[in-house]
Order: C-alpha cells, then sequence, then structure tokens
C-alpha cells in the first residue's frame, strides 16, 4: 500500500503540474456537481472515522503484524485477479498470477509473508472493471462512489461482482464480513496516510488533482502501460 500511495502522489503531483483542457474534462466529467458532493462526503467520513482508525492502527499494532494483515488480504485478492487475467486473454500473467498465490500461501504461511514477489512473482492486480475495459467497454463518465471513491460508469457497473469477490466475503455471518470489511478498509487507509497529508498541503484543488490523477491511472492499468494515443487525455474512451 506504501508503494500504491506513492504512484498515486506521483500521478497526482504530475496531474496539477499540467494544464488540463477545460473541454476534455468537461467530457470525462459531465457530473461533476454530484461529483463534488460526493466527494466532499467522503472526506468528512474520512476525516472522522477512516483516517483517525487507520492513525491508530498503525500507533497500536506493530510493523510486522500490520503488514502480515495487508499481505493475507493481498493474497486473497490476488485469487480474483488471476480469474480477470484469464478472462482477459492474458494466460501466461494468469499462471504466474496463480503461481505467486500457491507459494504465498504455503511457503508464506497462507499469505502472511511474501516470498513471490523475491521469487520474480510480483502482484498484477486485476479487476472486472479492467476486464470490461480490456474488451473495448468505454469507461464512461467519472463517477465518485459514497465509501468507495474515485470511480467510472464502467467500474461502478462492475463494482458489485469485484466486492462480492473481496476478502471479506470469506468471513463468516454478517458481522464476521463488516468486522473483516472493516479491517481491510482500515489497513488500506494505513498505507495512505503519508500521501493524504502531502496532498492536503499541495493541492489547490484536491477534487481536480485526484480525478485526473485517477483517471490517468486507471487508463494505464487497463492498458497495461500502453496507452493509445487515442485515449491519452482525461477524455480519452479507456
Amino acid at each position: 500500500m506504501t508503494r500504491a500511495a506513492h504512484v498515486l502522489l506521483v500521478a497526482a503531483m504530475a496531474s496539477g503540474c499540467a494544464t488540463a483542457n477545460p473541454a476534455a474534462q468537461s467530457a470525462a466529467d459531465p457530473w461533476e456537481g454530484f461529483n463534488r458532493r460526493m466527494f466532499n462526503f467522503n472526506e468528512r467520513v474520512d476525516a472522522a472515522v477512516l483516517e483517525p482508525a487507520a492513525s491508530a492502527w498503525v500507533r497500536v499494532v506493530p510493523e510486522p503484524a500490520r503488514i502480515g494483515v495487508a499481505n493475507v488480504l493481498s493474497n486473497i485478492r490476488d485469487l480474483w485477479s488471476g480469474v480477470n487475467h484469464f478472462l482477459q486473454g492474458k494466460g501466461r500473467d494468469g499462471l504466474a498470477t496463480g503461481a505467486r498465490v500457491l507459494v504465498n500461501t504455503s511457503v508464506g504461511v497462507l499469505g502472511l509473508r511474501d516470498p513471490a514477489t523475491g521469487m520474480g512473482l510480483p502482484r498484477r492486480p486485476e479487476d472486472f472493471g479492467q476486464t470490461l475495459g480490456r474488451w473495448g467497454v468505454a469507461p464512461g463518465p467519472y463517477l465518485v462512489v459514497p465509501l468507495v471513491g474515485p470511480s467510472t460508469l464502467r467500474d461502478g457497473v462492475a463494482l458489485p461482482l469485484d466486492s462480492a469477490l473481496a476478502p471479506a466475503r470469506l468471513a463468516s455471518g454478517d458481522a464476521g464480513v463488516a468486522a473483516l470489511t472493516a479491517v481491510e478498509a482500515v489497513s488500506q487507509r494505513a498505507g495512505l496516510l503519508q500521501a493524504s497529508d502531502l496532498l492536503d498541503e499541495i493541492a489547490l484543488d484536491k477534487y481536480i488533482l485526484l480525478r485526473d490523477a485517477w483517471l490517468a491511472r486507471r487508463r494505464d492499468s487497463v492498458h497495461d502501460g500502453a496507452v493509445p494515443a487515442d485515449a491519452a487525455g482525461i477524455g480519452g474512451q479507456q
């Protein structure tokens, strides 16, 4: 999560240094009024609940334990990533992700450790929104989902399936699902504490900075780093 935070921060700073085309911004974000309201709502929830919980998590839980929890959750998410690799026709990456799960579950003691990365099997996270994008489904308008954050219409449609196969769904009973969901959210938020502090300091308009950075990062993820020229701008179709 620390690496993800750094990537998001660099992307956000790069977006902030660029001069965006207002027409392209409007095309990508026609629901800006609604999205800003949801963004502000999410920010208030974060400030009142998630950030304090993540800060307490960092203070109270020893770092090896925090890393172990994050590794276990990532190992479970890798199962769904592997499925999406196969759905996208990327058999080699699917097999590599399957091998990663096998190594981390066995040698890594149920995923507490991550020996697979050192063996040349890095994480290749994929979700169903990326799978839809891989097969040409356009992202549609930018969308801020309550309690979730940045998304697009395409990824919002894919979200229920991704959520149904999230690590928390392995828990038994509603209480177990809720508890594991809370742990996952706090663990992820803890990895973004430093980045969010820096963004608060540098952003004149945090909404635009994060929107542009997220859309750029999402395009890069869907195209595995090889974004077509006609999809490179903020209003790009994938």
